[in-house]
């Protein structure tokens, strides 16, 4: 379809579809942003996190018949800020919100109000970047702010909308490929900006739209390719020498809350700071060593917090530096592409650095981080299903409160075929997946799923964590604070020490029935204190082997596995 602009205006309507376009223009050059990302870690995906946030804008309008330009680009701006993700992402929505001031009052967007809204998404985004840090030029900051001061210069001569836009998106490009001379990291590594390709790409889809060309079909719109460089990994490394630490999304919901104190008091906490909102609604980014920090800053302020997202960024780093690697070194099927080995791929969950690699080692092709208090949602079920060619795909959930969203993935997923082994534990996913390294390449998906299935209870999965609330269980009083542990999810035991706990916690499992005891130990435990609680226990249950297996997982001092 073909929509030809008349006139010299777009009204609501015709913006909705054309953001629309854009949204799925993104969507189809997802991947191949994500791969221009010379920091793997920092919020992940790129790609993904641009579209996450540019969809959920979308879709705050996809089914209102409202045609002033400015009311709808109001929910447009709201429904980017509920929804930001990542760096990239949030300050994206900064710039739609920036837009939407200074096109609020208009019914229609023309020329001058095109103009004006650019320059006002430039001023709004670095003027709030600034407010917590110095902005990076060599970003979609930068390729924003060049574009708007060329749609300037080009609009003293030009009034028609479809052009100005096609003279945005060139100049756009032209700056996304400068990027590289003004970001270090990025030359070294290889590649244009991430975000501001991913910018580039939303108004391409747009101006596609307009032109009536299609926005999903295969080797579409231009492309920027990635320069390969030796040094990549040196650009990678983390200047910090604790690692790049952890990324903490969030969203505030209450009262006249004051942004700017907000801002100033969780910037001091961290490093890339991203707060944005006003009074009632305010979304934070952060990167920290710490995530309790930020997040129990806003619990303190009586304030609701939502759409709460924390991501590992040091192992994300060292398993994208794991994968380029492996790419590059043209070594064939690893265990850690298991989609080549067999006809079934695995797609597991797990939170903690030593977690989610011992489970990519154990043959997992993608590990989903989340699980407790962070449970994945559908989407990301399928965005990592879609990210696989594998047309056979078992589901490892490793908790209860996910095995539902995993279910209703496998449903919506079109083209492939999908089993959810019901793992409720993390213990249990690693015991489905050793079984089903075992099985040979030509296993069959049921085959598979039905072994992984057979092992799910050859394992009790036992929880060290501290309790949140008084409490009382089948008669164990519990207060907050106490140190409490679960053997398959229900709580047995109450102790003053989390050493306490874990043995009390193996009498009521009458472990000594068992052979192999793993203890895999989370953030904030050494790997000395493990040891010597696995030295204690081996006196004490001295029929029984102990392993110690670093997890890192957050909130639970210890996971065990009695086998």
């Amino acid at each position: 379809m073909v929509v030809e602009v008349r006139s010299d205006t777009v009204d609501g309507k015709l913006l909705t579809w054309m953001l629309g376009a854009g949204v799925h223009w993104l969507d189809y050059h997802k991947d191949q942003v994500n791969d221009m990302n010379v920091f793997p870690v920092p919020d992940g995906d790129t790609g993904t996190n641009m579209l996450l946030t540019i969809r959920n804008a979308y879709q705050q309008v996809a089914h209102l018949e409202e045609h002033h330009v400015g009311i709808i680009f109001e929910q447009i701006a709201r429904g980017a800020l509920i929804g930001a993700r990542g760096n990239s992402g949030t300050i994206l929505s900064m710039l739609l919100r920036g837009f939407s001031q200074a096109i609020k009052d208009k019914e229609v967007l023309d020329a001058d109000a095109f103009v004006q809204g650019c320059q006002s998404a430039v001023d709004y985004a670095y003027e709030t970047v600034r407010s917590v840090m110095e902005p990076v030029e060599g970003t979609i900051l930068t390729v924003a702010r060049e574009s708007a001061a060329a749609l300037k210069e080009h609009a003293r001569d030009e009034s028609h909308l479809k052009v100005l836009l096609s003279k945005l998106i060139v100049a756009a490009y032209k700056s996304l490929e400068n990027t590289p001379n003004l970001l270090p990291k990025l030359k070294e590594a290889g590649v244009v900006d991430s975000g501001g390709m991913g910018l580039v790409y939303i108004l391409e889809g747009m101006q596609r739209f307009l032109d009536g060309e299609p926005v999903t079909f295969e080797d579409g719109g231009v492309k920027v390719a990635v320069v390969e460089n030796e040094a990549w990994q040196d650009a990678l490394v983390p200047d910090d020498e604790e690692g790049y630490g952890y990324d903490v999304q969030f969203l505030m919901l209450g009262k006249k809350m004051d942004v700017k104190q907000i801002r100033q008091d969780i910037s001091a906490m961290g490093w890339s700071p991203l707060i944005d909102g006003g009074d009632s609604l305010i979304k934070v980014h952060i990167h920290v060593h710490n995530p309790g920090e930020p997040l129990t800053y806003a619990i303190g302020l009586g304030v609701d917090l939502d759409d709460i997202v924390v991501e590992n960024m040091q192992a994300q780093y060292l398993q994208y530096v794991q994968d380029r690697s492996e790419r590059e070194s043209n070594e064939g099927a690893t265990e850690n592409n298991i989609a080549q080995v067999k006809n079934v791929a695995v797609i597991t969950v797990a939170r903690g650095a030593g977690l989610e690699k011992l489970l990519s080692e154990y043959g997992a092709a993608r590990v989903i981080v989340g699980g407790q208090t962070m449970n994945p949602s559908t989407e990301d079920f399928l965005t990592a299903m879609e990210s696989l060619d594998a047309k056979e795909i078992v589901l490892l959930p490793n908790n209860g409160n996910v095995i539902m969203a995993a279910q209703q993935a496998a449903t919506l997923i079109e083209g492939r075929k999908v089993r959810v082994v019901p793992s409720k534990t993390v213990q249990q996913g690693i015991t489905a997946l050793l079984a089903y390294m075992d099985m040979q390449a030509s296993s069959s998906l049921d085959g598979i799923f039905n072994c992984m299935c057979e092992h799910l209870g050859q394992v009790v999965s036992g929880e060290v964590t501290t309790a949140v609330r008084d409490t009382t269980y089948d008669g164990l009083e519990v207060q907050t604070g106490d140190n409490i542990g679960l053997l398959n999810g229900k709580m047995k035991v109450s102790r003053t020490s989390v050493n306490e706990t874990v043995q009390a916690l193996l009498h009521e499992a009458r472990a000594a029935d068992y052979e192999l005891i793993t203890l895999y130990y989370g953030e904030g435990v050494g790997i000395k204190h493990a040891e010597a609680l696995a030295g204690k226990l081996e006196d004490e249950f001295n029929d029984l082997e102990f392993e110690v297996v670093y997890g890192g997982q957050p909130l639970y001092p210890y996971l065990i596995s009695i086998e």
